[in-house]
């Protein structure tokens, strides 16, 4: 190609180490989005008048966490590396050669919400509804962690913003998939639901967003990121990614369908006020 593409510079994924210890880049990440999360999840919590409480919100955190390592680890081996799993079933606890699957930590994530409903008495969209607005920000912290480590990249192209990223053995301009990815999975998607939250709403309708926007697009970004080499396109030249966004977007515009035409706005406890006591009036 005749253009100047931009050299994405190397950037040691280690930030600092002590002895065996090392902080990532690509953890610290997920550490800044666990935090916003707990603030946001938090403030929501002061505001739903005793719906809600601070300890709950630790607790559905500590689940969904869980559920995002766990899920997201099986995810990956049973989605991307099925036959790499069928060779040496033990690849499945080897989390530090890397590999997290956002769909297999979505399922994590739902198990960890049922069990939460459960325990504390609450519905299941209730749950996902609160949960909704905290998962963008994971997402746009996790696809910073992947443009530093300068992997996930796009396919080749002669766009003015293209990038040669140092781990790609073509060495090509490509898409920044991960900024693509960080914009609208992470920040658009966080800002239409998070102003849908500021006011009542159906129950479902949070989590129908979620679940469609997302959905929508990564369905799009994956024409402009680099397929799996070892599983390429698949069905109609879909990615898997693709395949596995779809059931996302048709149970999220149900959800959202459902919601504004079955689903009441729920009703906002209100405070109890003390009582006035009146002189010589026995109550």
């Amino acid at each position: 190609m005749s253009f100047a593409a931009i050299q994405f510079p190397e950037i040691d994924p280690i930030i600092f180490s002590i002895g065996p210890v090392a902080l990532r880049w690509y953890g610290m990440m997920y550490l800044i989005g666990f935090i916003l999360a707990l603030v946001i999840a938090n403030k929501a919590a002061d505001r739903s008048r005793g719906l809600w409480t601070r300890d709950q919100v630790g607790d559905l955190l500590f689940y969904g966490f869980l559920g995002v390592i766990i899920g997201g680890r099986v995810g990956y081996v049973l989605f991307y590396q099925w036959q790499h799993f069928i060779s040496d079933p033990l690849y499945l606890f080897e989390i530090w050669k890397g590999g997290m699957s956002f769909h297999g930590g979505l399922i994590g994530v739902l198990v960890a919400i049922a069990f939460f409903a459960r325990k504390e008495h609450k519905s299941f969209l209730e749950v996902g509804d609160f949960v909704a607005p905290l998962v963008p920000l994971g997402l746009a912290a996790g696809r910073i962690g992947n443009f530093i480590n300068s992997e996930l990249w796009g396919r080749e192209t002669d766009v003015p913003w293209a990038m040669v990223f140092p781990n790609d053995p073509e060495q090509v301009p490509r898409h920044p998939s991960q900024l693509y990815e960080f914009f609208l999975e992470g920040v658009v998607l966080f800002a239409i639901i998070y102003l849908v939250c500021k006011k009542p709403r159906p129950t479902g309708l949070a989590s129908g967003l979620f679940l469609a926007g997302y959905g929508l697009f990564r369905m799009f970004i994956e024409f402009f990121r680099e397929p799996d080499a070892h599983l390429g396109l698949l069905v109609s030249m879909l990615s898997m990614g693709q395949l596995l966004s779809l059931p996302m977007v048709i149970v999220g515009i149900g959800l959202i369908v459902w919601s504004l035409t079955k689903s009441s706005i729920p009703e906002q406890p209100v405070k109890n006020k003390k009582s006035k006591k009146v002189k010589g009036v026995a109550k």
